[in-house]
């Protein structure tokens, strides 16, 4: 039997890692028994139009934690500001210092190029992070990894400076409950800030069960056009009746800096 894979994933805030990846990483706990491990770079102490920051940074953190404990992963935010992440070397160090820690097989981040300026610096941070995690004699106080591990940037609908490619995709159909489960424990976001950016805050219901109703709506109205937007790469991996029957999505990129994901590397990265 083979070792179960160690995922790593790298996002800007809290709540990233569920809305763009909930659905693969729910597979790899439940099918592959895979270590899965999910970071925010930032405290996420400005997503709100009410609540203090410092409030704010201490919800987001429990919340976090609970989302983890739906799929039985770990979820830390760091304490670095909400939208005010840099790409500079002490937070490029302190990826390296993570990837060396928890030694991924894989690690997922947003691509360089994204509407918010953190999820930006995440992926070049990350990118940036990839080869030198390898060098000894950077940081020399953690031992370096002999191989970078495989990184997947998350989809995005962007189109400048060059469209997402989907390299890999993923029906995630399946797992929406998973996915709703783990969104429903940001209640600070999915059921306040976020309703309240896009106008809608007198929709959201006010008893529990039709909350996450109307969660599970929402999410599909957010993330449907993945699905139409990688239609082409979805019947080519299902084939023409399921591609075109898959309504959610996911979708991946592979960094063209990192390791290669090569066929022995798909077999326990991708078998899906």
């Amino acid at each position: 039997m083979s070792v179960p894979p160690r995922i790593l994933l790298i996002g800007a805030h809290p709540d990233d890692a569920e809305y763009h990846a909930g659905g693969l990483l729910t597979r790899y706990r439940k099918e592959l028994d895979a270590t899965v491990k999910l970071i925010s770079m930032t405290d996420g102490a400005a997503g709100h139009h009410e609540r203090s920051s410092e409030e704010l940074r201490e919800l987001r953190q429990e919340e976090s934690a609970n989302a983890g404990k739906v799929i039985g992963a770990e979820y830390l935010n760091w304490n670095l500001p909400d939208a005010h992440l840099e790409p500079s070397i002490e937070n490029r160090d302190r990826v390296i210092r993570e990837m060396r820690s928890f030694r991924p097989d894989l690690v997922l981040t947003h691509r360089p190029c994204d509407y918010h300026p953190d999820h930006r610096a995440v992926g070049q941070l990350t990118q940036d992070a990839s080869y030198l995690v390898t060098v000894p004699k950077v940081l020399p106080e953690v031992p370096p990894l002999f191989n970078d591990p495989v990184i997947l940037y998350m989809a995005d609908l962007f189109t400048r400076p060059s469209p997402f490619r989907p390299d890999l995709v993923l029906d995630v159909d399946g797992q929406v409950d998973s996915i709703i489960d783990m969104l429903a424990c940001h209640r600070t976001q999915v059921f306040e800030w976020l309703p309240y950016e896009e106008g809608v805050l007198d929709q959201v219901p006010d008893e529990e069960d039709a909350k996450l109703d109307w969660l599970r709506q929402w999410f599909i109205d957010q993330v449907g056009e993945r699905a139409n937007r990688f239609r082409d790469a979805l019947v080519a991996t299902y084939g023409e009746e399921r591609g075109k029957a898959v309504t959610l999505c996911e979708a991946y990129e592979i960094s063209e800096y990192a390791s290669r994901l090569d066929d022995e590397k798909r077999a326990t990265l991708w078998p899906f």
